[in-house]
């Protein structure tokens, strides 16, 4: 039961915080390490030891309140952050008379204020919160360069939150599009489907219809002439087919195609110059998916975790392999094998390939090799119909 009381909500900030870090859970320790500077309030009446006898007992009670706030606020329906706040506030304005460390609970307010407004609303609800306290603060003789320290750290708390919000909802929007892209990627690629098997099959059919009907009635009256059909209906099926292999291969490519303009977005929003040469090579399915994964795990820790400023992708064949290498001119280092990384490098073995990671000072680069198919007959599913109308 207590450990369900630490489980953030869907609607919580915490929950918030975790979507922003890809999900895994990385922000779960951020509320209790907030809570080190609040051991300020317990620790300022004691550099004054005489000079509020009566600190303690209200302090204990206000700090117990501040507790379940602060649980509130991170664990709990953002919704309810206003009140949060207020309360939080409130219980700094109510202490600073017998505890002037009391100040730090108004630096908390304005940490959550950030996450409650737009931006200017915001800033404007921490100044009035400082404001008020400012009078409070003054007309109790206290010194004011304490009141300074608590201003300049709480609006500058705020605000370095109010900068995080937004790039949270910067990156959800950013998100939101790649979504969008690959959507319409999907989409465009079903209808370009549908307009080549339609152009391709669309007449072929007919015209197999129409003389395999005419065979029929040519069969008894005029076998040769009927033959003749005959071999015509075999000729443009063979042709059929090779359209629809084809066909089939552009379809394939389209899978890689959608990646690349989807890097090329996420990248170049972020401000990373982006470029690729990808080599017009027929790829199998099999091939296709695990290039295209890869493309899209290594641009997302390019985005995330190089500090880049260009990244370059290439498809070459190499003798009997295809090669896949993805570089950037980021600060590289150390690589730590994540999920991510230990996924791609599953999904390339699995199919026969090798994936190389280099990470240095001047970048990292990541490269995976694939089998090349021995022949297109291998590697087409039409191949064994296509022997079947040889034969």
């Amino acid at each position: 039961m207590l450990a369900n009381v630490f489980v953030p909500s869907a609607d919580s900030l915490l929950h918030l915080r975790r979507e922003d870090h890809d999900g895994r859970g990385r922000s779960h320790w951020f509320p209790w390490l907030m809570l080190v500077w609040s051991i300020w309030v317990f620790i300022t009446p004691l550099l004054a030891p005489g000079a509020f006898p009566h600190w303690r007992g209200p302090t204990l009670v206000g700090f117990a309140a501040f507790l379940w706030l602060f649980w509130y606020a991170y664990y709990r329906n953002r919704r309810h952050l206003p009140a949060c706040v207020l309360g939080i506030a409130a219980i700094g304005y109510a202490l600073t008379p017998v505890n002037p460390g009391a100040q730090g609970f108004l630096i908390y307010a304005c940490a959550f204020l950030a996450f409650c407004a737009p931006p200017r609303r915001a800033v404007m609800g921490m100044a009035a919160i400082m404001v008020a306290y400012s009078v409070e603060w003054l007309a109790l003789g206290l010194p004011w360069l304490l009141l300074l320290n608590a201003v300049v750290v709480g609006l500058a708390v705020g605000l370095m939150n109010v900068s995080f919000a937004r790039k949270m909802q910067v990156d959800s929007a950013l998100k939101l599009s790649h979504d969008e892209v690959r959507r319409l990627a999907g989409l465009a690629e079903r209808e370009r489907i549908g307009r080549d098997l339609h152009d391709l099959l669309g007449h072929t059919l007919s015209l197999v219809a129409l003389k395999s009907e005419l065979a029929g009635k040519l069969i008894a009256s005029d076998p040769v002439a009927a033959r003749r059909e005959i071999r015509e209906v075999t000729r443009v099926a063979r042709e059929a087919l090779t359209q629809v292999r084809s066909a089939v291969t552009g379809i394939r490519a389209a899978g890689l195609a959608a990646e690349l303009a989807s890097a090329r977005l996420l990248l170049e929003t972020d401000a990373i110059a982006f470029r690729y040469d990808i080599a017009p090579l027929a790829l199998p399915q099999a091939q296709e998916i695990v290039l295209a994964m890869t493309l899209r795990e290594a641009v997302t820790n390019i985005q995330r975790h190089s500090r880049a400023h260009a990244a370059q992708v290439t498809l070459v064949s190499e003798g009997d392999e295809m090669v896949l290498c993805i570089a950037d001119d980021g600060r590289g280092g150390a690589i730590a094998p994540g999920n991510g990384l230990s996924g791609m490098r599953e999904r390339i073995e699995a199919i026969g390939g090798r994936l190389r990671v280099d990470s240095n000072a001047r970048g990292t680069r990541v490269e995976a090799r694939l089998p090349l198919p021995p022949s297109a007959a291998a590697i087409d599913p039409l191949a064994p119909d296509v022997a079947a109308a040889a034969a």
